[in-house]
């Protein structure tokens, strides 16, 4: 895949699924735009990252649960390069993937619910918001956005992170009928367990080999495995796709 002279915007991409996701796109030549909350350090070497894989870079720092925020953030890159061509949403609200010592459903309240919801749905408009204009002028553009296996098969019931990543598909596919007529395209990648972020740093080890029996492929992912179809999506490989869902869990959901 080629992505010279293309401008990325990734948010989250301090860490984690959001960095590979970052330093893939740079690897093909993109310059890249590093969104990150708070970590300067960490997000500077993945911006280091990225110019080492070939491509440019540097860090955008904003709170993607701001609308105004995010708008000074999309302003300030199409300040800088006159162009978003791929967006990538990535962020979200922090969250333990613990089995043992996650909320039952007695236990939890409406704002836990409320909470992923912003930090899922509420981040993704915001960007969209702010950026979709910019791709309408241009009427050409790729959104993926990150939501999760879960939605398909919650074999661990985190029941507010899930809902919320639910209803970020319902989000995505809405958004992609209003906006592919006008050459816009809208689809997301869901993982499965991803192994080792700062999420999934709770998850027990016994947990885990299990998740990796019921696996076909017998692993659990990788942040780089989730960046490979990130990139499909966003490419002219995938021009005629739109609001769909693609699995990266190793064959743990199919259809």
């Amino acid at each position: 895949m080629n992505f010279e002279g293309k401008v990325v915007l990734v948010t989250g991409a301090g860490r984690g699924i959001g960095a590979a996701i970052a330093q893939a796109f740079a690897a093909e030549g993109a310059t890249v735009a590093v969104n990150y909350l708070s970590n300067d350090a960490a997000a500077a070497e993945v911006v280091a990252g990225c110019k080492a894989a070939g491509g440019d870079a540097w860090a955008v720092k904003a709170d993607v649960g701001s609308a105004d925020a995010v708008q000074a953030m999309v302003d300030q890159v199409l300040a800088d390069t006159g162009r978003i061509d791929v967006l990538v949403n990535n962020a979200l609200r922090p969250y333990a993937f613990d089995p043992q010592r996650r909320k039952l459903f007695g236990e939890l309240q409406w704002q836990d619910y409320q909470a992923q919801f912003d930090g899922s749905v509420g981040a993704s408009y915001n960007v969209c918001k702010a950026l979709v204009p910019h791709m309408q002028q241009r009427a050409q553009g790729s959104i993926v956005n990150i939501v999760s296996d879960l939605v398909e098969r919650p074999v661990v019931p985190y029941h507010d992170y899930t809902t919320a990543k639910s209803a970020l598909v319902g989000f995505s596919r809405n958004l992609a009928a209003e906006l592919g007529p006008l050459g816009i395209r809208v689809n997301c990648v869901a993982p499965g367990l991803v192994y080792p972020t700062h999420g999934s740093s709770a998850t027990r080890e016994d947990f885990r080999e299990a998740i990796v029996a019921a696996t076909p492929l017998r692993r659990i992912a990788r942040p780089e495995d989730v960046a490979g179809p990130v990139l499909f999506l966003a490419s002219d490989w995938s021009r005629f796709m739109t609001g769909q869902v693609l699995f990266v869990d190793g064959g743990l959901v199919m259809k």
